[in-house]
This record gives C-alpha cells, sequence and structure tokens, in this order.
C-alpha cells in the first residue's frame, strides 16, 4: 500500500499536499463484546466503534496543521468553487459563535471546524466510542457546547458519488438538498427599494426588483455604493438571484460586489442594523440558497454592495426572492 500510494502521488506528496498517516493497532481500543445500543449486528457494531477512533486520530493528527479542518471522504463530488464560498462564510463568520459549519448533510462530509476545538472532540469520540455512531455522537456534542441547533448550509457542496452506503448497500447515502435545483418562480413580496448609486435619466430604480424585462442603470459607482431592497413585511427568504450586465453581450456587469441579507430592523425604516454575507458576485451574478440555520429568522433587508469601483456603468436585471 505504500509502495502504490508513493508512485501514484509522489508529486503531492513531496509538495506536502497529500500526507497519509497510519495509526498502529496496539493504539485502539477494544472492538470485541460492545455494547449493543440499536438493532445491529456485531459487525455493524464494531465498524462504526472503529470508525470513530479512525476520525478521532485523523483529527488529533490535524490539529497541529491548520487554523481550520474540513472533513471530506474519498467518495465524494465536489461542486465547482467549493473552497471560495467555504473561505467565504468563513470570513462573514468570524465573529459569530460556532462549534461546527455543516456544508453536506451526509453524515461527516463536509464539516468544517476549527482545530482548536478538535481535541475535545478527539476526547469525546474515543470516550463514548461504543455508544453510537459519529453523526449521534456528534450531535451530542454540540448540545453539550451550546450549539444545538446545525449551522447547515444549501445548496450541499458535497455529494456522494454512489446511491448506497459501502457498509449496507441497503441504506441511500445521496443529499436530496443538492439535487433540487429548480425552486419555481420568484416571489419578491411587497418592498421598497434604495440606493446610494447615481439613477441614470430615465432609468426606474424599482426595476431592479420587479419581475418584468425591464432594468436599472446607473452610469457611475464607487466602492461602498449599495441598493438595498427592504420587505414591508419581513420573511422567510430561502433563495436570493442578483443578475446584473446585459444579458445579450454581457456588459455593465457588476464584476466586484457581494449580497447581503438584514435581518432586524429596530429603529430604521430604509435600512437594517445588521447584514450576513450571503455570496460575492461571480461574472455579475449571485445565484444562493439561504443558510437555513438563519432562515428560521425573517429577512427584512436584501442589499447588493459594491466592492470595488468598476469602469464603466452597471445594469441591475433583476434581484429576485425566493420565500416560504
Amino acid at each position: 500500500m505504500i509502495s502504490s500510494i508513493s508512485t501514484l502521488f509522489k508529486p503531492y506528496i513531496q509538495t506536502r499536499q497529500l500526507v497519509v498517516i497510519n495509526t498502529p493497532l496496539k493504539n485502539y481500543l477494544l472492538l470485541k463484546d460492545l455494547k449493543k445500543n440499536f438493532h445491529t449486528t456485531p459487525a455493524y457494531e464494531a465498524f462504526h466503534s472503529k470508525q470513530n477512533m479512525d476520525y478521532a486520530f485523523l483529527m488529533n493528527f490535524a490539529t497541529n496543521h491548520s487554523d481550520y479542518f474540513l472533513m471530506i471522504e474519498d467518495d465524494v463530488k465536489c461542486a465547482p468553487g467549493f473552497v471560495t464560498q467555504i473561505a467565504t462564510i468563513v470570513s462573514a463568520w468570524a465573529n459569530k459563535h460556532w462549534m461546527t459549519l455543516n456544508f453536506s448533510q451526509l453524515g461527516f462530509t463536509g464539516k468544517l471546524f476549527r482545530t482548536r476545538d478538535l481535541p475535545c472532540l478527539v476526547h469525546f469520540l474515543l470516550l463514548f466510542y461504543q455508544e453510537m455512531p459519529y453523526d449521534y455522537l456528534l450531535t451530542h456534542f454540540h448540545e453539550l457546547l451550546m450549539q444545538p441547533t446545525p449551522i447547515q448550509f444549501f445548496p450541499s457542496l458535497f455529494q456522494h458519488r454512489g446511491n448506497y452506503s459501502f457498509f449496507d448497500s441497503k441504506f441511500k447515502f445521496k443529499d436530496k438538498e443538492i439535487e433540487e435545483n429548480d425552486p419555481g418562480s420568484p416571489s419578491n413580496p411587497a418592498a421598497s427599494i434604495y440606493t446610494s448609486l447615481k439613477v441614470a435619466n430615465g432609468s426606474v430604480l424599482m426595476n431592479a426588483y420587479s419581475l418584468d424585462k425591464n432594468f436599472f442603470y446607473t452610469k457611475s459607482a464607487e466602492a461602498g455604493s449599495h441598493l438595498t431592497v427592504v420587505l414591508d413585511v419581513p420573511a422567510k427568504v430561502f433563495q436570493v438571484q442578483v443578475l446584473t450586465g446585459s444579458h445579450l453581450k454581457n456588459k455593465n456587469q457588476l464584476e466586484e460586489g457581494q449580497v447581503e441579507l438584514g435581518y432586524d430592523a429596530t429603529n430604521r425604516v430604509n435600512d437594517c442594523d445588521d447584514y450576513i454575507l450571503l455570496g460575492l458576485l461571480e461574472n455579475g451574478t449571485l445565484n444562493k440558497q439561504v443558510l437555513s440555520n438563519e432562515s428560521g429568522k425573517k429577512v427584512k433587508c436584501v442589499r447588493l454592495l459594491v466592492t470595488a469601483t468598476p469602469p464603466s456603468g452597471i445594469i441591475v436585471r433583476h434581484i429576485n426572492l425566493w420565500i416560504k
């Protein structure tokens, strides 16, 4: 095995992009006469007990190698740009309390941790390795550390390549969220729209939010400029789409911008007190589902923010919202 890995992945090993670790069998705890907390076979209990220890050893090794640890299993397909998407969300959550950020609903795949938190999880997995499978243990771990509600991001960034679990082919192992891409027509509830952009003559600001083919145009923009939709009645928004630029020649796109959601507007009529980053525009567009933990709260504001001064004017074709 060592020889095969060394030959196949030599360039990646030499640049330390691939590190292979091996835990001696003597380091494993007992895998015989395990507790039967579920109606399963001894082989199944042994499999998940060893898996808990495998994860613990891997995380223990990773503790001193980076600031963050992302678990990706070996049989998954990754969404394009998943690293950029995760880095953007980590930046947005820098000042918030979290133990785990979930970028998939499948087992341990797509779970992101701060490495400073891994030692506690390692001890927890080794202490209760035979009590239950790792996903159940992780749920209890979160409850003990005051994160009872999963912080789940949609759509999922990882999908299993096969249709079934490798241990028992009776169990389907697909993430439904990654396959459900058609949300239907946008809702765009009643709202007011405000901007610090210079409105070009003849352009109508509300066209940016209308569901027809009209659009909003500004001749120039500066970094820090915004266009903000303020809903008349806060709503549970589950998807946001922003389209900029001409749909014919892709001109007048906002190349560097971001979309933010505001949930509170205590003393403000045309703005919100605080915003959470939803995502960055790519090629002048954004089409993204809202994180599930925040979607429990009602969105009041959707803000399109210019992050760098564009070389020419901007066309905002659509800001579309889907609500529950």
